[in-house]
């Protein structure tokens, strides 16, 4: 029996499973996590410490078909700069909580597409957000931007500000999957914004392209993954397209059949994947790439690792702030999440209170479980005895932990008194290996094809 016939009898082309950007997964989230939790977690953080802040823009001049983010529409500034004073008042509330001393570690401006902003405004919000947390050494300011909506005098107020790493997505330079997927991007767009990008000192530059598009092909992925690198990215994030109409609307305007089967998809990703190999990048957990001199490399060979909402990171802080609508943050004690409407977050912000609508707070063996799975995601590997010294874990509950999974997956993964590892040929069922340590039920509609 060949691996795909392998593969294929473990449900791998069948299964939906989260992407584990966080555990638990956001669908396990929850009323019972509101306003006085999230400010209580706030005052728990510790003076003079580090911590990054998401800053969620849901605004974009056109509704890519593809996109399944919380995002709207606009064809005018007015509600982004509506929106950007709201922003303010929301960091007002944050700055009279935060503890003295507190930097950033990280900062990500998201979306949506963030340059939207007028170049004042983006002014305007990165001053509101350093007099309450500067930015600390070494810190990261990074800002996902549109090649279409960006020119020079955004890129100078955002390099003014202290951006030092930007974000681009690409998706497919195929015209006619462009076209398919609702989003018009020429290479020579993109070429010029990553070179305007770079004129301003930005030297670091991430990426998205995406595998599993309508009307993709290996040879069209091949020719979009080399006209990526001809740009010389940091660091590349090759995510498979979820398509879920039922979740996302506009993906109904994306025909089912022209989708590639799940067999294909795995083949777009290995076309894709040997690619990078190839020009010298390095694999990241399941589906990133980066030069061995980025960041996300040096924390991979360092063991330091980690996954959150924007994928992997490097960042070791223990807090992730998130503000804006539908954002979400992160603590030791949970996660909490805003207000996914705009208005609703509006009306909570004008009213002087954070617009904390639900999350989850950790509890009996979350911590543990939860990394289990990031070690899983993040190193294809999992230090048995470092869960025994961190989570007083104990040898008889880690097998109950562990031995079905190793039963269930065979050979596709390597289990021992001191180490539970995926090798190289069980990697793409990493997520579905994750998913067996999830102790919470999930519906199969709520999450993406395992491949």
């Amino acid at each position: 029996m060949n691996t795909d016939s392998q593969l294929a009898g473990l449900g791998l082309f069948d299964a939906r499973v989260p992407r584990y950007t966080s555990y638990p997964t956001a669908p396990q989230f929850s009323a019972a996590v509101g306003e006085s939790q999230f400010v209580d977690w706030l005052r728990a953080i510790a003076p003079d410490s580090r911590i990054s802040l998401y800053i969620h823009v849901p605004f974009c001049r056109r509704l890519c078909w593809f996109c399944a983010c919380r995002t709207q529409g606009t064809s005018t500034d007015a509600p982004v700069v509506a929106y950007v004073e709201h922003l303010k008042a929301e960091l007002a509330l944050l700055g009279r909580i935060l503890p003295e001393g507190v930097t950033l570690s990280r900062l990500h401006w998201g979306g949506g597409t963030p340059t939207l902003l007028p170049p004042e405004q983006m002014r305007d919000l990165s001053r509101a957000i350093f007099d309450i947390a500067p930015l600390g050494t070494a810190a990261e300011f990074s800002v996902e931007i549109d090649p279409n909506e960006i020119d020079a005098a955004r890129l100078d107020a955002l390099a003014e500000a202290g951006m030092n790493r930007a974000s681009i997505g690409v998706q497919d330079f195929d015209a006619e999957i462009q076209k398919t997927i609702g989003r018009d991007q020429s290479y020579e767009i993109t070429r010029d914004a990553v070179e305007a990008i770079r004129a301003r000192g930005v030297t670091s530059l991430n990426a998205d392209i995406l595998y599993g598009l309508p009307h993709q092909t290996r040879s069209r992925v091949s020719d979009s993954v080399q006209k990526l690198l001809s740009l010389a990215p940091d660091r590349v994030a090759l995510y498979g397209y979820a398509h879920v109409p039922w979740m996302a609307r506009r993906q109904q305007l994306i025909p089912s059949d022209t989708l590639p089967r799940p067999e294909e998809r795995l083949e777009l990703f290995e076309t894709a994947r040997q690619l990078f190999a190839w020009d010298g990048y390095r694999e990241i957990g399941i589906d990133h790439f980066a030069r061995p001199t980025d960041g996300l490399a040096i924390a991979a060979d360092q063991g330091t690792l980690r996954r959150n909402f924007q994928g992997y990171t490097d960042d070791t802080a223990p807090v992730l702030v998130g503000l804006g609508a539908s954002s979400i943050s992160r603590f030791p004690q949970g996660y909490a999440q805003m207000n996914p409407s705009t208005s609703g977050w509006v009306k909570a912000v004008q009213a002087g209170h954070f617009a904390t609508t639900r999350g989850h707070a950790f509890q009996g063996d979350d911590l543990l479980r939860g990394r289990i799975i990031e070690a899983l995601m993040c190193d294809f590997t999992v230090d048995k005895t470092a869960l025994i010294a961190d989570f007083g874990a104990s040898p008889a509950q880690l097998d109950d932990l562990f031995r079905p999974v190793a039963e269930k997956f065979g050979d596709f993964v390597t289990d021992d008194a001191q180490h539970f590892t995926i090798p190289a040929r069980g990697r793409p069922l990493a997520r579905m290996i994750a998913a067996g340590f999830d102790g919470y039920a999930m519906a199969r509609t709520g999450h993406s094809t395992a491949v």
